[in-house]
């Protein structure tokens, strides 16, 4: 390490910065794009349902269709919900926790969840707050380590299911191939019937980079008779608005009626009226992939950015994943330093995700991963966030 890296270092921590690049949020020239949805004009009835009043608890039948398009299942497989993937996924938990059957999971001694890392740190969270053991699984360029995951299951019981981002894995960018999926299902089918394949697109319609082409997920469930045993949500959240988008779930047999039963007890009836605002603004999936192109051409170049400073990086200090879609990008330093680095870059003001958040419990056992966001600030923050991320790399990677 130089000593130009120090004084440089010293001169940016002189300058009083505050760039925060913890979280991966669209920026506002995103959400621009859906402004429309703001002046938007919606009659009170769509037929026979007055969107004003209480009623159509699974979502209107334009956000269902528009649903089943998006997730590619069968309209009656599809609930439409309120703004994020998240909120479905924890109202399923909830609903399993609860009501399941033959035994309802708060009954189940020591329930564990599979979790693959690099991973997110809300599904962790989740987990954590219904006391769900997570037993963690790498991912690997294709998908999940499935030898690793058949080891897990065979060494362990109470196992009640998988967590997963299938595509542009958040945080690393894995998108994961067909035969993988098909192997998931071959070996968690296998070890129980009941086991619960819970699959998160939020990243579904985020490429920003050509992508290799991935048979949805409900259809390779239907081909591997799991459809039972499998959830599929989806949401707007980064598609239009961020707390004023739809979600979507695919679901069958008893994980459609717990999700019915538990969103009948929690949510009176959904915003039908927003609903009717996005199924206007998207007349179908093909709008939609159209308005994802505007946010691509928007994503693209803070990517570029943040791997461009990244390239500049000796390999001996760590790598980078390079995903063609979502939001974010992980560092992988060669020593543990991941959170050395996240203390030198507080220190000349720029925040990010804190160490261990890709990793159930905030425990990141080596002490080397990390999450780069890099959309929601403009591109001249971003420059200099990187160049303080790359030169406390350095620094770190020095010390050590």
């Amino acid at each position: 390490m130089s000593d130009n890296i120090l004084t440089y270092f010293e001169q940016i921590k002189a300058q009083g910065l505050s760039i925060d690049i913890t979280r991966g949020k669209p920026d506002a020239s995103q959400l621009d794009l859906a402004n429309g949805l703001l002046s938007m004009s919606v009659e009170p009835f769509d037929g026979n349902v007055d969107l004003r009043n209480y009623g159509e608890p699974h979502g209107i039948k334009d956000a269902r269709v528009l649903g089943s398009e998006v997730l590619s299942a069968p309209f009656e497989n599809v609930i439409t919900g309120e703004q994020s993937s998240l909120m479905l996924t924890y109202q399923m938990i909830l609903s399993k926790y609860l009501f399941a059957k033959p035994l309802p999971w708060r009954d189940i001694e020591n329930p564990k969840f599979i979790c693959p890392v690099p991973g997110f740190d809300r599904h962790f969270r989740m987990l954590e707050d219904f006391g769900i053991e997570m037993i963690t699984v790498p991912l690997e360029e294709d998908g999940i380590d499935t030898e690793m995951l058949s080891e897990v299951l065979h060494n362990n019981s109470n196992v009640l299911g998988i967590i997963c981002v299938p595509r542009h894995s958040n945080p690393s960018g894995e998108v994961y191939s067909d035969e993988n999926i098909n192997q998931l299902f071959k070996i968690g089918k296998k070890y129980s019937e009941d086991f619960l394949f819970l699959f998160d697109h939020a990243y579904l319609v985020h490429d920003f980079l050509p992508t290799k082409n991935q048979t949805p997920v409900w259809k390779l469930a239907e081909r591997n008779s799991t459809t039972n045993q499998t959830v599929v949500v989806t949401s707007f959240s980064k598609v239009t608005f961020g707390g004023g988008g739809l979600s979507f779930m695919v679901a069958a047999s008893e994980n459609l009626d717990l999700i019915k039963r538990i969103r009948g007890s929690m949510v009176i009836c959904p915003d039908k009226v927003n609903q009717k605002r996005h199924t206007q603004f998207f007349k179908d999936l093909n709008a939609i992939k159209d308005h994802m192109k505007k946010h691509a051409d928007l994503v693209r170049p803070k990517f570029e950015i943040a791997y461009k400073a990244l390239e500049t990086l000796d390999k001996e200090i760590g790598e980078y994943s390079q995903p063609t879609g979502g939001y974010f990008i992980t560092f992988t330093s060669k020593k543990g330093i991941a959170s050395r680095i996240v203390e030198l870059c507080k220190e000349a003001g720029v925040l990010l995700t804190p160490a261990g958040a890709t990793h159930p419990y905030g425990k990141d056992p080596k002490n080397n991963t990390l999450r780069i966001a890099p959309t929601f600030i403009n591109e001249s923050d971003l420059k200099v966030a990187m160049e303080v991320f790359v030169a406390a790399a350095q620094i770190a990677h020095a010390e050590n």
